[in-house]
């Protein structure tokens, strides 16, 4: 007789032979810090040595309907590192570094290889940026989620000294405003990302993208970037005064969330090109460019704020993606004001 939890569409087995495989690619994002084993009730972890004055910053996030894209293109081993590099950038731009991580992966029926995709993606977000993946909870709840679907969010946790905290609060007009880009839509923008794509325009995650040698699939599931290597290079070199990871709301939204009282951001949009994406979305969607800017990123996935004197410093750095300037702080309302999109 089959077990009755089983029947009712929980699948115990299937959640222990997900468990075994993934304890691996867990474990192998482990430093001498972490204190547990795989599958513990709670994750241990040490404090570095060495600090002063610590202080933990949290974030907590998911990847969102980029998960739809995932299930039609039935690829789920960039989700997870997309949702590690989200929630690092968050920290990030209060200057911390991070420590370790936890998901939380929900389904209607849990199927071990697609769940051992998720973890890989998520233990090589970890690997590279320097955090331990010390837990999680896979949830298997029949009925509450479509067969083939799952949600999955995240929660990261890092440290930066109280003195070296970057809360924006010394930026001052005639500062500099720089940018590091994306590679597309990172994970926000997918719900009328996926309506312009693939309900009014018909097409597949397989069919190219026009503008681009690559598929809808592959630009959609471009992988969120981290910027923890890049903000890493500036700190040695010059004052960050502020930073901002380019998210839901975009420039418009996010800039105004590091600035004091006193100032705004004007923002040239001549001064760089938005991958092709973001083009095709806009003339077949047929979005004004303002709403643009207040939903996706347009090729901004960090903005970062420094002094005047450390201008030409900031584009000398080692950097896998060159910073690039897109404006200046001005007085006002802690608002941002932009240029060029007429």
């Amino acid at each position: 007789m089959q077990p009755r939890y089983r029947e009712s569409g929980v699948d115990i087995d299937a959640a222990n032979l997900a468990m075994g495989r993934i304890g691996e690619l867990v474990s192998g994002t482990w430093g001498s810090e972490v204190l547990s084993r795989v599958g513990n009730f709670g994750g241990l972890y040490a404090m570095p040595d060495g600090l002063e004055s610590p202080v933990l910053v949290s974030s907590v996030d998911g990847v969102g309907t980029k998960l739809k894209v995932a299930f039609m293109a039935d690829r789920h081993d960039t989700v997870g590192e997309d949702l590690v590099n989200h929630c690092i950038n968050d920290i990030l731009v209060q200057g911390a570094e991070p420590l370790f991580f936890l998901d939380y992966i929900a389904c209607g029926k849990l199927h071990p290889d697609v769940i051992v995709d998720i973890v890989r993606g998520l233990s090589k977000g970890c690997r590279e940026n320097g955090c331990a993946l010390i837990g999680g909870e896979t949830a298997e709840m029949p009925g509450f989620y479509a067969e083939g679907e799952y949600d999955l969010v995240g929660c990261v946790v890092g440290v930066v000294e109280r003195k070296r905290i970057i809360d924006g609060s010394s930026i001052v007009p005639g500062d500099s405003v720089w940018a590091f880009p994306s590679n597309g839509l990172h994970t926000n923008g997918y719900s009328l990302a996926r309506k312009i794509l693939f309900e009014e325009q018909g097409l597949t995650v397989s069919d190219t993208l026009a503008g681009t040698a690559s598929t809808v699939g592959e630009v959609l599931l471009a992988v969120h970037r981290s910027y923890l290597p890049e903000v890493r290079s500036m700190a040695g070199a010059l004052t960050v005064k502020g930073l901002a990871h380019i998210t839901g709301g975009g420039l418009l939204e996010n800039i105004p969330r590091i600035l004091p009282d006193g100032c705004a951001a004007e923002i040239d949009t001549t001064l760089w090109k938005a991958p092709p994406v973001f083009e095709y979305l806009e003339k077949y969607g047929r979005i004004e460019r303002l709403e643009m800017f207040r939903v996706f990123n347009m090729g901004v996935g960090m903005v970062c704020v420094v002094g005047s004197e450390d201008d030409r410093t900031i584009g000398t750095g080692d950097y896998r993606w060159k910073p690039f300037r897109i404006g200046t702080i001005v007085p006002g309302e802690r608002d941002v004001r932009l240029l060029g999109i007429d």
